[in-house]
């Protein structure tokens, strides 16, 4: 059984097999690279977020932020359970995840606001 889920106005997951129902590596692999695919766009999305946060915050020393940090983590892992994912994954993506965009949101100060 295929299947596809809209994920918001711009994303669509490539029809996959359900996890549970896979039952050979090909199956496993073609749903993974469908996901992929929906992650990259969904990334790129938040991407466009930390661009308007460098344009919006007041000043470059308020782009990393602790307890935004903080908040951001506790959300994912309260959000993580009840869909399934294990905090053991959850937790370590997503403080990379937010390393690398108060990264990006840096450079994208920089760029655009000419630093400090």
């Amino acid at each position: 059984m295929c299947w596809s889920a809209p994920l918001s106005d711009e994303v669509r997951i490539d029809a996959r097999t359900p996890p549970e129902a896979c039952t050979t590596m090909a199956e496993v692999r073609q749903g993974v690279d469908a996901l992929d695919r929906a992650l990259v766009i969904l990334l790129a999305e938040r991407q466009r977020y930390m661009d308007a946060a460098a344009r919006i915050k007041p000043s470059r020393d308020v782009v990393h932020d602790d307890a935004r940090i903080e908040d951001v983590v506790a959300k994912v892992l309260a959000a993580a359970g009840p869909a399934g994912l294990s905090p053991d994954i959850a937790e370590p993506v997503w403080r990379t995840l937010i390393d690398r965009c108060i990264a990006h949101e840096f450079e994208s100060w920089d760029r655009t606001r000419g630093g400090d």
